[in-house]
């Protein structure tokens, strides 16, 4: 039997493994916990079985994910999305619910005498089968930009209701577990009890948080702002179980009421590692639930249940979407994106079974159909383009008569500019662009802002740039250049493989967010890369130079000058404390002094071979002056070289340089 701290251990240790196996096969990092868990837990290898620890880490997972839920609630964003989250999101959790209970109704009496099935539990299952997994579905419609789209936002409306109906949930799931005879008082009690919780600590709690924090965040230490943030949400959390509430109410209701304050984003910030890193254990805990031998013996009803539910969301959501006015293709997109388990599903599924409302055995068997839902999601999202033009037979005729729209506006056009996102940035070049008298056109997915601009003039149609169909329509073979507009890797490489494809010789402008794909995105076809960063640092500089008197002229050459060498001289900074969180691979610098016991002391540069290591040498400092850069340059004792280089690079340049 483990202690605690190496059962903790434990759970960490495999939860590393997990994680980064799972990363490696470019799946989500939640999957990866569920089946370590099902690997160490009593089913399987044996090495971790359910305890209080595993008990308390597992309701702190649960706890900082409803506070992060809360964080999100706005009050303003809701009602901006009301017809779809109060409407669409409603009508699919209480049909699923109302599904799954009158389905339960059906097979109840053909179930063996060993198995009850109440009507209870279907309630509860029902809710957990309503869930989807919003980290998985958000993952995949931002890398396939998405979220602006019309099945994009009625997916995020579906998804904020399915997060808004789990409080309630929590509340209801272990009312119904009391006693039948006492069930419409012990509902009554429950909710009386969980208004007047709410009602105080919103209306009390929002006065008093708000100029609590206020007096922390004067005393500027990060130290006291993160205490009193875990004081906020777990005393949240305790105010609410001692009212015989869950303790994940309490810090949804913490959530919330920080979300009004200007704090909201930095509590989003810190509270981050906490959720991720106790979520996951929670994970690994439902995945210890699960018996691999239960489920390997009834296959059959696995099965049974993967595609029921699987089948019956996606069916139900595309059927309400289309009620609400969307088209076939939006539809079924949109119910293909929800069709599987979520994390809140595991969640209310955990509480029913901890309170005793469903049987082990069916317990087990959901368990084992939700993990496989989600393993799939990815797949099926993916895949949801080519299904919907299978199935949909008009699918072909819209997306011909969007590309036919498309080519008509841009029929006339020669030598003219197409651009690729239609933001902020896209805006603002069209603008210089049309002063200048040079033709554009816009390609976005975001069909509001898309109509906006259609209605004051713009050149702007709906479309997606990564899409071979969409480029054509845009007239890419009359085009005098493409311009990337926003700041998306991935997606920039889809368009520059396209473009490589249709018209190798079109010049390509690619916007990214700073300097670490620079030489990616240079290799993929890109004529020229816009980082951001590198961009506003040059811009700034070049107002602080012409403010201390350097004439315009000598401005204007060095930062031509840092452009044409593709930002080399600015490339890599010196990372301190507060970048710790910052990307291995970004470039970094970093100062080494060379003792006299120091194995490159009298050696030439050229011979240590730092380039070796994948790092640079961008100076050398010897006292006061700094000496030239090259392979002659021999190393003495007390001079500082300065590294440029990935983490890892520079770390073996170090090693090489002090050995």
């Amino acid at each position: 039997m483990f202690s605690s701290l190496e059962l903790t251990l434990l759970l960490l240790g495999s939860a590393v493994l997990g994680v980064v196996a799972f990363r490696m096969l470019h799946l989500p990092p939640m999957l990866g916990y569920l089946t370590v868990g099902i690997i160490i837990g009593p089913h399987a290898l044996g090495l971790a079985a359910q305890s209080a620890t595993t008990h308390t880490l597992a309701e702190f997972g649960v706890v900082f994910l409803m506070f992060s839920i809360g964080l999100e609630f706005s009050l303003p964003k809701f009602m901006a999305m009301r017809r779809i989250v109060f409407g669409l999101g409603m009508a699919q959790v209480v049909l699923t619910i109302a599904a799954t209970m009158l389905f339960g109704w059906l097979v109840a009496s053909q179930l063996p005498a060993t198995i009850h099935l109440s009507w209870q539990a279907c309630f509860a299952l029902g809710g957990a089968l309503a869930m989807s997994s919003t980290a998985i579905v958000s993952k995949m419609l931002t890398e396939r930009l998405e979220l602006e789209s019309e099945h994009g936002r009625k997916i995020i409306g579906i998804l904020l209701f399915q997060d808004l109906a789990v409080v309630p949930l929590l509340i209801l799931i272990p009312s119904l577990a009391k006693n039948p005879d006492d069930l419409l008082a012990t509902l009554a009690w429950a909710s009386g009890k969980a208004v007047v919780v709410l009602l105080l600590l919103l209306f009390i709690g929002q006065k008093l948080v708000r100029g609590w924090f206020t007096i922390v965040v004067k005393r500027r230490s990060q130290e006291l702002f993160m205490l009193n943030l875990l004081l906020i949400t777990l005393g949240a959390a305790w105010i609410t179980e001692r009212a015989g509430l869950s303790l994940a109410l309490g810090a949804f209701v913490a959530g919330m009421l920080i979300s009004e304050t200007e704090y909201k984003h930095q509590v989003e910030e810190d509270i981050k590692p906490f959720r991720d890193v106790l979520l996951g254990l929670f994970f690994i805990t439902v995945g210890m639930l699960l018996n691999v031998r239960v489920v390997l013996d009834n296959w059959w009803l696995v099965l049974l249940l993967l595609c029921g539910p699987v089948l019956l969301k996606f069916a139900l959501i595309a059927v309400l979407a289309k009620l609400f006015g969307a088209s076939t293709g939006v539809s079924m997109r949109t119910g293909l994106a929800l069709a599987q388990a979520g994390e809140f599903g595991f969640v209310l599924l955990n509480l029913a079974g901890g309170v005793a409302l469903m049987d082990a055995f069916l317990i087990q068997v959901v368990l084992a159909s939700m993990v496989l839902s989600m393993l799939v999601a990815p797949l099926i999202i993916a895949k949801s383009d080519q299904i919907v033009m299978k199935v949909a037979s008009n699918e072909w005729m819209m997306q011909s008569l969007a590309l036919t729209r498309i080519a008509t506006r841009t029929m006339s056009t020669q030598r003219h500019v197409i651009i690729a996102g239609f933001g902020r940035s896209g805006q603002s070049l069209a603008t210089l662009l049309a002063e200048e008298k040079i033709d554009y056109h816009a390609l976005d997915l975001d069909p509001e802002r898309v109509q906006e601009a259609q209605a004051a003039g713009a050149s702007v149609s709906y479309g997606d740039a990564a899409r071979r169909e969409s480029l054509v329509a845009a007239g890419i073979y009359r085009a005098s250049a493409v311009v990337i507009t926003y700041a998306s890797t991935p997606s920039a490489l889809r368009v520059l493989h396209l473009v490589h494809e249709l018209a190798p010789t079109l010049p390509v402008i690619v916007r990214s967010h700073d300097d670490s794909d620079l030489d990616l995105l240079k290799t993929a076809g890109a004529a020229e890369v816009v980082p951001e960063l590198m961009e506003g640092s040059l811009m700034l500089a070049s107002h602080a130079l012409i403010m201390l008197g350097v004439p315009l002229r000598r401005v204007v050459h060095r930062v031509q000058a840092a452009r044409e060498e593709r930002y080399a001289s600015l490339r890599g900074y010196f990372h301190g404390a507060s970048d710790v969180g910052d990307d291995a691979e970004l470039v970094r610098l970093h100062s080494v002094t060379l003792g006299e016991s120091a194995g490159s002391v009298g050696l030439a540069l050229g011979d240590v071979d730092v380039a070796g290591c994948g790092a640079e040498v961008a100076s050398i400092r010897r006292g006061k002056a700094r000496v030239g850069v090259d392979a002659e340059t021999v190393l003495e004792a007390g001079d500082v070289v300065v590294l440029r280089g990935a983490a890892d690079a520079v770390t073996r340049a170090e090693s090489r340089l002090l050995r």
